[in-house]
């Protein structure tokens, strides 16, 4: 319902965008603008779509060994008392645990090519548990899962690091602490919110300790990769990556070997799934990705822009935050375009100015909300999202807010 609404306000509020243009300031041509913007996304969703098939075959093999190998279901045990917890839908011991344990720590790590497949796999298997007899309808797990996704709790963002860096930043790893503060803020608001809605019990002990202890892990990396020089920080990000990666695919095959699994079956028949997901995907893809062009093309965002600017006016938020908002406004709705718009604060203002900084920070406190929405529950077929896009976009504001307040904090404009 939720998502229905948006995608129809991006349609009409681009019409009327066009229509101002033409109308008050001559333009003939905006309309033309916008819908080859449409023509054009239409196509960069299906090769967004075309290009993950190949991803998810690869992780969606290696996954059908691990989970028939057990792996999947030793990392479901682990985070069982946890997980049980927050999703009491999901029978005890389910396989699913350990499928959504590796899609977050993927995240966490930056590793968005494997963190997909896994969570599509997850999201499948929680809807083969979906007690909804219309299996269209979202289902309080799945709600769950998506938006531990879309908070986008990240402990190394790589490829921030990586565009501040060739855009000539003194220090590109200053915003690695700033970021994991401002997701770890993300995250919390989004469970919180969704304790709210699902009636889920944060007081308990159990979880108490376990979001406790997660957070002194946070913040212990925090401290340990704080000490780093900038090179030597790029440098065991990419070991980590690098070594979880591979990790993952020899214990799987190890396990494989030693419980005899014919690997290599096991890997062809979880491949297949990878194409079959893709194509669910592209339907999802296009129409989300579509309406964020228009709304986009139209000049409409712009206005947007100016408006909540304007609305920052008036809570005392200086123009210093003004420049660096195209991206806080773009990342929910679009990946590439919020990259652009922070490298563009970048190339402007200076990677080292206060909106260079913020708009980083931006990139990497929000994530592409309707884009997992759009693929996650597309994958699967949901079409009722429930509370899952308020929730998500909850935790959005929250991460966007405090990043604010963070980067006040460690980098204070001058003057």
């Amino acid at each position: 319902m939720v998502l229905n609404v948006i995608w129809l306000v991006f349609f009409f509020g681009a019409f009327i965008a066009c229509l101002w243009q033409w109308l008050v300031g001559g333009d003939t041509a905006i309309f033309n603008k916008t819908i080859l913007g449409a023509f054009d996304m239409s196509k960069t969703a299906f090769e967004i779509a075309l290009g993950l098939t190949g991803i998810l075959t690869l992780w969606l093999g290696i996954l059908k060994i691990g989970e028939k190998a057990g792996a999947i279901q030793i990392l479901a045990k682990i985070v069982e008392p946890l997980f049980s917890r927050l999703f009491p839908e999901i029978p005890k011991g389910h396989p699913v645990f350990g499928s959504m344990l590796m899609n977050i720590s993927a995240n966490m790590l930056g590793l968005d090519n494997a963190a997909t497949p896994m969570g599509l796999k997850a999201m499948k298997e929680l809807q083969e548990l979906n007690p909804n007899k219309d299996k269209e309808v979202a289902s309080d797990s799945q709600i769950l899962f998506l938006v531990l996704n879309a908070s986008g709790l990240t402990l190394i963002p790589v490829s921030i690091m990586t565009y501040r860096t060739q855009m000539g930043a003194a220090n590109p790893s200053d915003v690695f602490l700033p970021i994991l503060l401002a997701t770890f803020f993300s995250t919390m608001a989004g469970i919180i919110a969704i304790s709210f809605f699902q009636k889920i019990k944060l007081k308990d002990p159990v979880t108490l300790a376990w979001l406790g202890g997660l957070s002194s892990l946070v913040i212990a990396s925090l401290v340990y990769f704080s000490r780093m020089t900038a090179e030597k920080l790029g440098t065991t990000s990419i070991f980590i990556s690098g070594i979880a990666l591979f990790g993952i695919i020899v214990i799987f095959l190890a396990l494989a070997c030693y419980r005899k699994i014919q690997a290599y079956e096991a890997f062809v028949e979880g491949a297949k799934d990878g194409f079959h997901t893709a194509v669910m995907i592209i339907p999802n893809l296009v129409a989300i990705l579509v309406g964020v062009a228009v709304f986009r093309a139209s000049g409409a965002m712009d206005l947007v822009m100016n408006g909540v600017s304007n609305l920052l006016g008036l809570f005392g938020i200086g123009n210093d935050v003004v420049p660096a908002l195209p991206t806080a406004i773009m990342k929910p709705l679009s990946g590439s375009g919020a990259r652009g718009m922070m490298i563009d604060a970048m190339k402007t203002l200076g990677p080292d100015s206060f909106a260079g900084r913020l708009s980083c920070m931006f990139q990497g406190a929000a994530d592409t909300t309707f884009y997992i929405i759009a693929v996650y529950f597309g994958s699967v077929g949901v079409r009722k999202t429930r509370h899952a896009v308020t929730c998500a976009l909850i935790a959005d504001a929250v991460g966007i807010i405090a990043a604010i307040a963070i980067a006040y904090i460690f980098f204070p404009p001058a003057g």
